[in-house]
Order: C-alpha cells, then sequence, then structure tokens
C-alpha cells in the first residue's frame, strides 16, 4: 500500500532508543524527514547518523526534556524551522514501565510525579507546541506511545497511561475540525535495545536462563512471544498515513493478543 507521506515532517520525543528509533527508522523508509530529540546526546547522535545514511532523508537532532517548556519548545520550533514544516507528532519519551512499579509501601510520590510530569504533561506540552504548525496546514497526525498498563493493575505508574487515553480523545474532540487526527497505541510486553540485558540480569538474579524468563513474560501473551519494537512502528506509521484519517480518537493495543478482557 502506497502511504503517501514521503516529504512529509515528523518530530518524535524519545527518538534515539527503543519504540522511538523503530518509528524513526520506518518513518524514514517511507521517505519521511525527522526531527528527533532524547536526553542522551551519544545515542540520539549515533541514531540520526545511522538513520540519515541509509534512508537519505533530513534528521534535525537536539537534547531535550519535556519537563521543561523550554527545553521541548525550542527543539520544536528549531525542528520546524531546519525541516520546513511539521506534519507529524509522535509523543513517546518516557521511562520504560514507569518508575513506580513495587508494591503500595514502597511507591515514592515524587517519583510518581515524575512519570506524570514526562509522559502524561510532558505530552502535552510537545503537543501543544507543534498543533498551532499543523492548523497553519490544515493537517496533521499525533499518535501517542501509551502501554496496556492502561487496562490493568498491578503498576501504579500505570495509570498515566490511563491518563493519556483521555489525553488523546480530547484531542482528537478538539483538532479533528483542523484535518488532525490523534490516537494512542499501547505496547505490551516488546523487545527493545533494553530487553537481552534486563532479562540476562533477571535470569542471574532468580538462577534461570534468559530463555525461561522469557517463556514466562509471554506465557499470557496470545502470540506466545514478545512484539518487536519495529511491529509497534509499522502500527504507527500506518496512522500517521492519509489512509488512517478516519482513525482518531482511538486506542490501538499492540501487545500480541495479551489478557482476555473485552473491549467493545
Amino acid at each position: 500500500m502506497e502511504l503517501s507521506i514521503s516529504g512529509k515532517k515528523a518530530i518524535i520525543t524519545g527518538g534515539s532508543k527503543g519504540i522511538g528509533k523503530a518509528i524513526a527508522r520506518e518513518l524514514a523508509k517511507e521517505g519521511v524527514d525527522l526531527g528527533l530529540c532524547a536526553r542522551n546526546e551519544s545515542d540520539l547522535i549515533e541514531t540520526a547518523d545511522e538513520i540519515a545514511s541509509n534512508y537519505g532523508v533530513r534528521v534535525f537532532t537536539a537534547v531535550a526534556d519535556t519537563r521543561d517548556d523550554s527545553s521541548i519548545s525550542t527543539f520544536i520550533d528549531g525542528a520546524v524551522s531546519d525541516l520546513g514544516g511539521l506534519d507529524i507528532l509522535i509523543n513517546n519519551a518516557a521511562a520504560p514501565g514507569g518508575l513506580v512499579m513495587g508494591p503500595l509501601d514502597q511507591a515514592d510520590p515524587l517519583e510518581l510525579i515524575n512519570d506524570i510530569d514526562t509522559k502524561v504533561v510532558g505530552y502535552l506540552r510537545s503537543t501543544k507546541r507543534s498543533v498551532p504548525y499543523m492548523k497553519k496546514a490544515q493537517w496533521g497526525r499525533i499518535i501517542n506511545i501509551g502501554g496496556l498498563a492502561a487496562r490493568s493493575g498491578g503498576a501504579i505508574s500505570g495509570m498515566r497511561n490511563l491518563a493519556l487515553v483521555h489525553l488523546t480523545k480530547t484531542l482528537s474532540n478538539e483538532l479533528g475540525q483542523f484535518g488532525i487526527t490523534a490516537n494512542i497505541i499501547h505496547p505490551g510486553a516488546t523487545r527493545t535495545e533494553r530487553t537481552q540485558p534486563m532479562q540476562a540480569n533477571i535470569a542471574h538474579t532468580q538462577g534461570l536462563s534468559v530463555e525461561d524468563i522469557e517463556r514466562k513474560a509471554t506465557q499470557f501473551i496470545d502470540i506466545k512471544r514478545m512484539v518487536e519494537a519495529e511491529e509497534i512502528a509499522y502500527l504507527a506509521v500506518f496512522l500517521c498515513s492519509p489512509r488512517a484519517s478516519a482513525i482518531t480518537g482511538e486506542s490501538i493495543a499492540a501487545g500480541g493478543g495479551v489478557g482476555s478482557a473485552v473491549f467493545s
């Protein structure tokens, strides 16, 4: 399917690693120029060089922190100036899994505030700065990367993903009239650069093999394996295209069929 997004301009927060990097790579394959930000400069430069050399698109980078209004505004304005516009926003910058994962008696309220400031308010900051450029063009795509913790209990930090569902639908309500869609993708257990070292550490701690750890982690996933970061990217890229113009305000799970709840 021809996606008709060659020449579009996309901003990706948290674009140096993991799902953000996978989305950047797939957008670049479609001929989309990129503005990438992250907090780690060396990872950011490495990713930008790789994508630019392999796919021939323009890549603007800046170290930025979505918790800081000035930082994210400077990045977005700089990217728009360098790339010549803004059509797509991928909100992805966040601590994978969240900072408050343990039981209630170990939960640190300040870490939760940090989580929410980064992922919920951070997404709001980048969206607020990006939307005027999209309104001017009367076209735009906003993709929020959430997480399937929005649909189950068990991790206190999961509340940030549920808040993003509300933000996404609110954006859809307000911005649809300007040709701008907003959707949220909920990844589940997804393989990224962090997966192998993390599994190796858990395996060492528990005296198990890495294969045992992955088997336990995927036993309740219908496809019986982890989702690859590229598979999240394929969905995101489709939602960025004109082919997905009728899809907005939606929460889309991409976790391989994890869980048994029914969502009508």
